[in-house]
């Protein structure tokens, strides 16, 4: 071999150890078995962890005292962060992954959870834990199966108690704090254009008692108010964004201009903070519609999103032999599951939900809105219901039904007629959505019907 091939060789190994060595001084081992070395010197555990629908799988994660990562995948379609042992993940999309690196962790029980609102009362916990698992929570006279039924409570009486009394609770009036999605009234301008003020800015909103998050509103509300006009209406919406942030309006199932559709770039710039914008349009046909932020999806899931109705609904005359000719009450509810706002009916989360009243006999026509990341079936104990309308488009024939499935972005219009007298429970009926481990939450409400 000639002395200038031996010579490109010999470099040749040099810069390849070199490398190897830079790369194992920069990056730590990971591996999924016990025994591997760290950077640290400590022993390595990584552990794979995935965020589905409202899980931790596995929720109890096992590991050898030593230096632990979790490595953190999120396989569902709504966005989930992870928290244990004080180190929390960004929110992560879906397919999104990220390693949290727990440093060197002695024995004990950590406490895994999705911090996004609403997640965790959902079931979105679970632990880890360091050393002994069968010794973790075990008490005399208890095996650890029978303690994770019981949720931490010393017995199945303690814990059915914290269940009435949540559910009790509900009844209080006086926790339910301010109720968005009134009727705004407008002004009528000289020539008949009705004219509404809309001020988009950051809200303290108390979800659930006690709970106070900071909410993007409109006019300081979610959801926020109703805006409803007639058919052949001119209209001005004028927006005042008080945000830190840009945003617009688009007018969800509503024909408008396309100048008017809110959409940044591309009918419009950004309104950005401090200034105000005026849409301006003729409402040429009937919708049951939203108006809510096409500037982020996170501006609408805290909170900025409204009722937008044109016209009247009217009842189909195949109903009449159902008894149903006629509405005593019309109720907007609006869904949400996600951002600081999370599980919720109009904003608020059980038992702060709003109660409803009727009396037997009184037909109940509900507009369903969906603003959040998943599709909703909402289900009223007593009667069945009659879907007339999805997205504000009168059906050909009512369709029955006791559960109405509402994907995010639709609009159904359902009828009820009131039958019995009683609390009725109403409630999404993904069943993590309203039942936990201390008692109904998130999306539950009640109609109390009279007789």
């Amino acid at each position: 071999m000639a002395s200038e091939d031996r010579t490109v060789l010999g470099w040749t190994s040099f810069l390849v150890a070199i490398g190897a060595l830079v790369i194992a001084l920069l990056f730590p081992i990971i591996d999924n078995d016990d025994g591997v070395t760290s950077a640290a010197g400590a022993a390595l555990t990584v552990i794979d962890v995935e965020l589905g629908a409202l899980v931790i799988s596995p929720e109890l994660l096992t590991a050898t005292p030593g230096h632990i990562q979790v490595r953190v995948t999120n396989v569902d379609a709504q966005p989930h962060n992870l928290t244990v042992a004080g180190q929390t993940t960004k929110d992560l999309q879906q397919g999104e992954s990220e390693v949290l690196d727990l440093g060197v962790l002695g024995a004990g029980s950590y406490e895994m959870l999705c911090e996004i609102a609403g997640h965790a009362p959902a079931g979105m916990t679970g632990a880890l834990v360091v050393g002994d698992a069968t010794a973790i929570n075990h008490e005399p006279g208890h095996d650890a199966a029978v303690a994770d039924y019981l949720h931490g409570y010393a017995s199945w009486q303690e814990m059915e108690t914290a269940m009435t009394d949540r559910a009790m609770a509900f009844l209080d009036p006086t926790i339910k704090g301010e109720i968005g999605g009134q009727v705004l009234a407008p002004e009528v301008l000289p020539d008949g254009t009705k004219r509404f003020e809309v001020t988009a800015a950051i809200t303290d909103w108390e979800v659930e008692p006690g709970v106070i998050v900071k909410a993007w509103t409109y006019n300081g509300v979610v959801p926020a108010p109703e805006i409803s006009i007639d058919v052949g209406d001119k209209v001005q919406i004028v927006l005042t964004n008080n945000l830190p942030t840009a945003t617009s309006i688009h007018f969800h199932g509503v024909r408008v201009p396309n100048a008017m559709d809110g959409v940044p770039p591309y009918t419009q710039d950004s309104v950005a903070p401090g200034a105000t914008y005026t849409y301006e349009f003729e409402a040429i046909e009937p919708a049951v519609g939203i108006y809510h932020s096409h500037n982020g999806a996170e501006q609408v899931l805290d909170g900025l999103f409204g009722a937008f109705m044109i016209g009247e609904m009217t009842l189909p005359e195949e109903l009449a032999s159902q008894g149903i000719d006629h509405v005593d009450q019309e109720v907007n509810m609006v869904l949400n599951d996600a951002g600081v706002i999370g599980l919720s009916l109009n904003g608020k989360s059980f038992p702060a939900t709003q109660a409803y009243s009727a009396k037997v006999g009184d037909v109940l026509m509900v507009h369903y809105f969906n603003e959040g990341l998943l599709a909703h079936p909402m289900h009223l104990h007593q009667p069945v219901g009659w879907v007339i309308a999805k997205d504000g488009k009168e059906l050909l024939v009512p369709m029955p039904g006791d559960t109405i499935n509402i994907a995010p972005g639709e609009r159904y219009t359902v009828v009820y007629k009131i039958q019995d007298p009683g609390v009725w429970a109403w409630h999404c009926h993904i069943l993590t959505h309203a039942e936990g481990a201390d008692g109904m939450f998130g999306m539950v409400t009640a109609l109390v019907v009279e007789p």
